[in-house]
């Protein structure tokens, strides 16, 4: 017999994994972190966004961009969800 598998357990002040609203102002978003499972691992972490879109703060028409953002992490990841609703 086949069980299902479990879902992860993810902290409840994490964005992982869960619905969660819009932050409706830049001071209201947060960036969420993991533990990095590779700490003691020297390695590069790319990000790429290619259909990334705001408005512009000046005319107010949408901008259109592709992101790529690459970093070295330490101790901790970057969550790639809370990146997106950053």
């Amino acid at each position: 017999m086949s069980k299902k598998p479990s879902k992860s357990k993810t902290s409840p002040s994490l964005q992982l994994g869960r619905a969660v609203e819009w932050p409706d102002a830049p001071e209201k978003a947060k960036l969420d972190r993991v533990p990095n499972p590779q700490a003691g691992t020297d390695y590069l972490v790319r990000v790429t966004v290619p259909e990334f879109t705001s408005l512009c703060p000046v005319t107010g028409e949408p901008d259109f961009a592709h992101l790529m953002i690459d970093f070295a992490p330490g101790q901790w990841l970057l969550e790639s969800k809370s990146l997106k609703l950053y």
